[in-house]
């Protein structure tokens, strides 16, 4: 008898246990692409990890002040994440400037002696650029970002080559052009030009079948992996069907990336500047390899979400048509492989209200955009107009962006107030200094202001229901609004207030907390009950982030 009760009761423990794990895996937070977080960052600018890859390529002239190369790469990248930064940031994905093999030289851009540190300059499509790192330090991010739940997204660039120097030919006539110079006053003038003086443009239109550049075969012969870079190709061409065409050469060196590493997504440069069938195909050849990269690797695999693609479609902001006007001709980039759109409107409406944001743009995601998205931004690497430049909104930025329906792209420095005007620089570089790691360090109010981004950012990363569920005010003062999200048997639910009460507060949640609902305030972490249809709660900050 006693041995039936022993055995009873470990049975029953097992069930426990076993109903316990499976309860868990099912409440689990989904990633959806739609609420992602994702960091940007400059790679040459975020951290330097290792500096014995500083100076490569003889880059010893004199670059303009922030013009070149710093010294970031991506063992400081994994130095950050090993170190938890990203993870405190609430940051689901990282998106990284190119990091493939950059021109060599340097050219004068008519601001000044310039490097490739940005990355968009692209040598050779194949290769790393050694000053950002090699391979096997990408292999390295890609699995312990995974490992934290974190997605990787490079930044594809198809539509030009980097400049022409005395180190860095032009690639042969029949892959690229070099006049004219886009008038951008038509669909056509966008597209068959080159979209400044010697950045030679590929001839992405092109179906005809070229060779591989001589400067390619000589370097990979040099290099010892001409016969396997070949191989690859036949193998590519020969699957594929593709004609050996530029923009097919340079979406196999890409597709690469998918199939070696297993990165998440691409972020795409200059969208518009190429024909919409070139993006449709690029689709096609992430997505195949990103399935082949998971039949390869099952056990790498995170979940059923398909490759992402989000396009930089100059100029493209939200609204409830999915097309985007050249003035002669309308375009659906969503059609054409793209899951979302960069919104370059979001950094002018952060300057509405709350409500005006958060309910226009939860209408037309869940409308005309639904299963779609955009990417809103505040700052960005080459937009000289950014929301709060001089930085003294930093909190108010911060909980407009990471509480907006879509992905919010947090600029690396945006969390930390890093200064977006710098003396004695020229264009864009005032934008790209290096990270301010010794304010967040020593400044009592940096560390304010990351401390309120990373509250709301983890908020976020842990409600699906903020960027991909359903906005409604529940009331106008005190302003406090519900998001709901609900896909499959997943259902995620939240309650905000804003500009509350500093102290004690009561609001009303709606009917989206039953009576008796024990729920925490996340900001704070003090937890209370919810009676009569509203939550009496007293914290020292005017904001509330209510979650069951």
């Amino acid at each position: 008898m006693k041995k039936l009760i022993l055995l009873l009761t470990i049975s029953l423990l097992f069930t426990s246990c076993s109903s316990t794990k499976q309860n868990k895996s099912e409440t689990k937070t989904p990633f959806v692409w739609e609420n992602a977080n994702v960091y940007f960052l400059l790679v040459d600018r975020f951290n330097n990890g290792d500096k014995t890859n500083d100076h490569t390529y003889n880059r010893n002239k004199p670059a303009d002040k922030l013009r070149g190369f710093e010294g970031g790469d991506i063992r400081g990248v994994i130095q950050k994440l090993n170190e938890g930064y990203f993870e405190k940031l609430g940051i689901n994905a990282i998106w990284m400037t190119p990091i493939v093999e950059q021109i060599h030289d340097g050219v004068d851009e008519g601001t000044g002696y310039t490097y490739a540190f940005h990355g968009y300059w692209a040598k050779d499509w194949s290769a790393l650029d050694p000053n950002f790192g090699t391979k096997k330090d990408l292999a390295e991010l890609v699995q312990k970002a995974h490992a934290k739940g974190i997605r990787i997204m490079l930044d594809a660039v198809i539509n030009h080559t980097g400049p022409v120097t005395e180190e860095d030919p032009a690639y042969p006539d029949e892959w690229v052009r070099t006049t004219p110079k886009c008038t951008y006053k038509s669909y056509d003038t966008y597209i068959n030009c080159t979209l400044v003086d010697n950045l030679p443009d590929v001839k992405t239109e092109s179906n005809e079948n070229v060779d591989l550049p001589l400067m390619l075969i000589e370097k990979w012969k040099k290099e010892g992996r001409y016969e396997k870079e070949v191989a690859e190709l036949d193998a590519f061409f020969k699957k594929t069907g593709y004609p050996r065409a530029p923009r097919y050469y340079i979406m196999k060196w890409l597709s690469d990336y998918i199939t070696n590493y297993g990165i998440d997504g691409y972020r795409v440069d200059t969208v518009k500047h190429t024909y919409e069938n070139v993006w449709a195909d690029f689709s096609v050849v992430c997505k195949n390899a990103f399935t082949e990269y998971k039949q390869i690797n099952p056990n790498k695999v995170l979940d059923n979400n398909a490759f992402f693609l989000v396009g930089e479609v100059y100029g493209y902001g939200i609204k409830a048509k999915q097309w985007y006007d050249f003035g002669d001709k309308k375009v659906n980039y969503f059609e054409n492989g793209f899951n979302g759109l960069i919104n370059f409107d979001f950094k002018g409406d952060a300057n509405k209200s709350y409500e005006e944001i958060f309910s226009k743009y939860s209408t037309i995601l869940n409308s005309e955009l639904k299963g779609l998205t955009v990417m809103n931004y505040l700052t960005s690497h080459d937009d000289g107009t950014p929301f709060d430049k001089k930085r003294e909104k930093t909190i108010e930025a911060g909980t407009k962006l990471l509480l907006a329906p879509g992905i919010s792209q947090v600029y690396y420095g945006d969390e930390s107030a890093r200064s977006l005007e710098i003396a004695g620089t020229t264009g864009d570089a005032t934008l790209r200094s290096m990270m301010n790691w010794a304010a967040i360090k020593t400044n009592l109010t940096t560390q304010k202001v990351l401390l309120h981004w990373q509250k709301l950012g983890n908020f976020r990363k842990k409600h699906p229901s903020i960027g991909a569920g359903i906005h409604q005010e529940i009331t106008a003062s005190p302003y406090v609004f519900s998001r709901t999200y609900t896909k499959d048997n997943y259902t995620d639910n939240v309650v905000v207030g804003l500009d509350l009460a500093i102290g004690e507060k009561e609001i009303s949640v709606g009917a989206i907390f039953k009576d008796g609902t024990k729920v925490r305030d996340a900001y704070s972490g003090i937890s209370t009950v919810v009676l009569n249809g509203k939550v009496s709660i007293d914290t020292e900050y005017a904001i509330l982030l209510l979650e069951k």
